[in-house]
């Protein structure tokens, strides 16, 4: 069937895929930059995203744990997206939540059950502190 790759901050609280994983399975996914590709014409242009002060950061993140058919433990993770902010929505119409060094612990909390204590973190992040520059692979 069809691979769930990300989860949309707009409903994440409520869809049956996500909202248990939200409330009780939170998690913070490494990472230095990411990519978005545009459409121009026939070709996709790929572009890469990371913070202008070059440091690494952390996307909202969910996991799951359950078992296959075949009886094996299989272990999913997902990340959040969220519209797209300014220097974003020129290539792309969404974004990866990135999770703000101060609201990291919150997220990361067990006792917090609160939705919109949650919801509130999954804000596109600043435009000012990322940069944009064609991808060179």
């Amino acid at each position: 069937g069809a691979k769930l790759i990300n989860a949309r901050a707009e409903t994440v609280a409520q869809k049956p895929s996500f909202k248990n994983a939200f409330l009780q399975r939170r998690c913070l996914i490494p990472s230095d930059g990411f990519y978005e590709w545009k459409s121009e014409g026939k070709k996709k242009i790929p572009y890469s995203f990371s913070l202008k002060s070059g440091a690494p950061f952390v996307f909202a993140g969910l996991y799951e744990q359950w078992i296959a058919p075949d009886k094996k433990t299989v272990e999913t993770c997902t990340i959040i997206t969220t519209q797209a902010n300014g220097v974003v929505e020129p290539v792309h119409d969404r974004m990866p939540v990135i999770v703000p060094p101060v609201a990291q612990e919150l997220w990361l909390n067990p006792e917090i059950k609160d939705p919109s204590r949650l919801l509130d973190i999954l804000k596109p992040y600043p435009g000012e502190e990322l940069i944009c520059k064609p991808a060179d692979f």
